[in-house]
C-alpha cells in the first residue's frame, strides 16, 4: 500500500480534519503494535505497509509484556497529546482497520494469534481472533 493511500484511508475512517492527524495516529499505533508482533508475521505486515510505517513497525516502542486490547488503547492515549481513552480507541481502530485491509485475511488471522484476545475488535474484524474451523 502506498503512503498517500494509507493516510487517506486512515483519515477517512478516523474522520480526521487533516492528513497530519492521521499520520500522528498511525505512527503511534504502529509503533505500539510492532512491540507486540514478532517473526515472519511482523515482517510480512511491514512489507505491505508504506516504507515509513514499515520502519516504525519494525523498530517499535518497547513493551515489557503483551498488552490487553484495553491497555493497548490506554498506551495509545498516553502517547498522543490531549487524547482520552475514547479518542485513543477511535485512533486505534482507524489505523488498525486500514492495517487489516492491507494485511489480508490470512495474515490478519496469524497476527491476531500473536495478540491477546480483544484485538479483533480493534482491527474491525470481530471474531477473527478465533481459529478458522
Amino acid at each position: 500500500m502506498r503512503w498517500q493511500a494509507f493516510l487517506e484511508a486512515v483519515q477517512e475512517r478516523g474522520a480526521y480534519p487533516s492528513a497530519l492527524e492521521a499520520e500522528r495516529a498511525s505512527r503511534v499505533v504502529l509503533a505500539l503494535l510492532g512491540a507486540h508482533l514478532v517473526g515472519e508475521e511482523r515482517n510480512e505486515l511491514a512489507a505491505r505497509l508504506p516504507e515509513t510505517f514499515a520502519l516504525i513497525l519494525l523498530n517499535p516502542l518497547q513493551a515489557a509484556e503483551p498488552l490487553s486490547s484495553e491497555r493497548f488503547v490506554r498506551a495509545v492515549s498516553a502517547w498522543i497529546e490531549g487524547a482520552s481513552e475514547r479518542t485513543a480507541a477511535w485512533d486505534t481502530s482507524a489505523v488498525l482497520s486500514v492495517v487489516a485491509d492491507a494485511s489480508g485475511e490470512e495474515l490478519l488471522q496469524r497476527l491476531l494469534l500473536q495478540l491477546p484476545p480483544g484485538y479483533d475488535l480493534l482491527f474491525g474484524h470481530p471474531g477473527s481472533d478465533r481459529p478458522l474451523s
